[in-house]
């Protein structure tokens, strides 16, 4: 209870108490040459290795991996809803830009969200929300400081890879549960006419 009743603030510069004892406490502190003591470990210690891990991040920079996806929204049919998401990438500074046929859409974008991971990495997720026509090309584009030229990921309406193997998987089980059901009626017919005894 007493190991934690005051602390000594960086900003401040001084101890400050918790409740009565700790206050009681961060005065005696305060007043006695401790205080003096804390004030140059933090120049040297904390400020001095600040520096050097600054130095050491500020020209590092992680690709982002990006991913388009259709999100479905519940009541509206007839328009279509696009995400493009960045994940795991450093410096947090970064533009994700909608395109439709290469020119820059601005009216349709709903929402941006920018995320720290809490890791040193980030993400942000933009939402399109558009009217799709037959033949038209919508696509992300992504601005950040690890790549040399701004990237471009383009939609494709196709099926996702996920929902294909779900359909190749429904019709395989459609095929087999066909096959054992013929062969079922095949051995019935036979057994009932009496050429297998």
């Amino acid at each position: 209870m007493y190991l934690y009743s005051f602390q000594f603030d960086s900003t401040l510069g001084k101890f400050v108490g918790f409740n009565e004892y700790g206050r009681n406490l961060a005065e005696s502190w305060n007043n006695s040459t401790i205080v003096h003591e804390e004030r140059a470990v933090m120049d040297w210690f904390c400020k001095g290795n600040a520096e050097i891990l600054d130095y050491s991040i500020s020209d590092k920079s992680v690709q982002p991996k990006v991913k388009l996806s259709s999100v479905t929204r519940a009541g509206d049919r007839h328009l279509a809803v696009l995400m493009c998401s960045a994940y795991e990438f450093y410096p947090p500074h970064i533009k994700v830009s909608w395109l439709r046929d290469g020119k820059l859409m601005t009216s349709e974008i709903t929402s941006t969200m920018e995320m720290a991971d809490g890791d040193w990495y980030y993400q942000i997720h933009s939402e399109l929300e558009y009217s799709p026509k037959s033949g038209e090309k919508i696509s992300c584009m992504v601005e950040h400081a690890s790549f040399n030229k701004p990237m471009f990921y383009d939609w494709d309406p196709s099926l996702p890879e996920s929902e294909r193997n779900k359909i190749a998987i429904g019709a395989s089980g459609l095929v087999l549960g066909i096959i054992i059901a013929a062969a079922g009626l095949i051995y019935y017919k036979k057994k009932s006419t009496g050429q297998w005894r």
